[in-house]
């Protein structure tokens, strides 16, 4: 109740003693027992006995004003674009300062630091206040701290229900930006639908088809093969051109013919929504990762691809649904063999007047298991396979499998000029054996079949 109400209805009773104590007690809601009660402490101690005994003591449970001075400072120059669940986080894994989320979010806005997760509604509430403030800003300093501290965000994505089993659906995508000052990385990702699980991720300096065979790679070895995998449109899944590219261009035609020899469904879409779960993925390691990997004092991409083999485990453990509660579908994880071969570069190549292959101006002659040069008439098809692990082969007649051995453009060493000179020993490398679809007409009948391949004989016909 008001204590000033209380004061003013005991005063007047205190003045005229032949006031009504009931009526008093019916104004204030109380019993007249404890009218009787106010009225001797207001004629032993006056104004001061309304006065509750709290007043100006800070509740014992409140946070003390260093540890709110520290949670700002720590934000503005430390932690700094951390949301707010992360950096209370990283408040009690690395400065011992355990407070809530709830608690942290009250302290920054205080101080009109918004997260950069804030909600829609929020934001509006609070750039309404700041404007406002901003008007009765004494000074242009003022001003300029209140409009630094409005931060605007994106809109999340709208949800969907999420697939069955664990390994139904793994949707994939990349994400530019720049994950340490200065340098713009693509992240590859792959996260299961059904769980949130990240099961690949990779950092490459491009959108590639290598950073793509990188994650599937992660896949394959650590949980198997999945029933399905679902894609943006980008060039590395679906390509739609009139002209078609060389064997070796067509990125979708190697990712695909990958997938097809695993067994796995490729879809793609061209709306971001329809793969919302990796959407958001993108937004929450945007808001986190960069934080990590400047606290970790990284700086290269090789450096941080390692970093991503632990930190990937953590933010499972955190954040993914338990695999245990859902079935899996996962099919059984391949050999390595396997995995590395299928995980393969192909693409057509003539054998030239050298007896050798030219690829990504380099030349390659033709090694058999005994590590003798084998030769091949001029104007020879041969397919080029460059396997995940960067081992090259290549493929003769659709029957004969040939390591690759690149020729330099100068001998280290003279046979007629250097004493120490020893002829080399042909070294047997370890080919394959004829087990895969490394065939060429294999390789160009699923090249054919392709939808963007289709379109550009029908443009001929016509």
């Amino acid at each position: 109740m008001d204590e000033s109400k209380k004061y003013k209805v005991i005063k007047a009773l205190a003045d005229h003693p032949n006031g009504s104590k009931d009526r008093a007690a019916l104004t204030l809601g109380c019993t007249k027992r404890h009218i009787n009660r106010m009225l001797a402490g207001y004629r032993k101690e006056g104004k001061a006995f309304f006065l509750h005994g709290n007043r100006g003591r800070k509740p014992p449970t409140s946070i003390p004003e260093v540890i709110r001075s520290a949670v700002v400072d720590l934000y503005r120059t430390k932690y700094y674009e951390a949301n707010f669940q992360h950096y209370s986080e990283l408040l009690a894994e690395r400065e011992d300062i355990h407070i809530s989320v709830s608690s942290v979010s009250k302290i920054l806005e205080a101080e009109y630091i918004l997260s950069p997760k804030v909600t829609k509604d929020k934001r509006k509430r609070m750039k309404k206040e700041l404007l406002a403030k901003k008007e009765l800003a004494s000074s242009k300093k003022d001003a300029d701290s209140i409009q630094a501290n409005l931060v605007a965000i994106e809109d999340a994505h709208s949800r969907r229900p999420r697939c069955t089993y664990f390994g139904e659906m793994q949707q994939m995508d990349a994400a530019s930006y720049e994950w340490v000052p200065g340098q713009i990385w693509h992240l590859h990702l792959a996260v299961d639908d059904a769980t949130g699980t990240i099961t690949g991720a990779w950092f490459d300096t491009q959108e590639t088809l290598n950073g793509y065979y990188r994650v599937l790679h992660q896949i394959l070895s650590n949980y198997g093969i999945p029933y399905k995998l679902f894609t943006d449109r980008r060039t590395v899944f679906t390509y739609k051109k009139k002209n078609s590219p060389s064997l070796d261009e067509d990125t979708y035609t190697q990712f695909a013919y990958a997938c097809k020899q695993l067994g796995i469904l490729l879809e793609s879409s061209s709306v971001p929504q329809a793969k919302g779960r990796v959407e958001r993925l993108n937004q929450t390691l945007q808001s986190r990762l960069p934080v990590e990997l400047r606290l970790a004092g990284i700086t290269t991409i090789d450096a941080a691809n390692e970093f991503l083999n632990s930190y990937i485990k953590e933010f499972n453990e955190k954040f993914s649904l338990p695999i245990h509660g859902i079935k899996s579908v996962f099919e059984v994880q391949p050999q390595i063999e396997k995995i590395n071969l299928i995980l393969a570069v192909l693409c057509e190549r003539t054998v030239d007047t050298g007896h050798c292959l030219r690829h990504s101006n380099k030349y390659y002659r033709m090694i058999d298991s005994r590590g003798n040069q084998v030769h091949y008439r001029k104007g020879t098809k041969v397919m080029f396979i460059q396997a995940f692990d960067g081992s090259q082969y290549c493929c003769v007649n659709d029957k004969d499998i040939y390591a690759l051995e690149e020729i330099p453009e100068h001998e280290t060493k003279s046979k007629d000029l250097d004493i120490d000179y020893t002829p080399p020993k042909p070294k047997k490398p370890r080919i394959p054996p004829m087990n895969h679809p490394w065939r060429r007409q294999q390789f160009g009948k699923f090249v054919k079949q392709q939808e963007h391949h289709q379109n550009d004989q029908d443009t001929k016909i016509a």
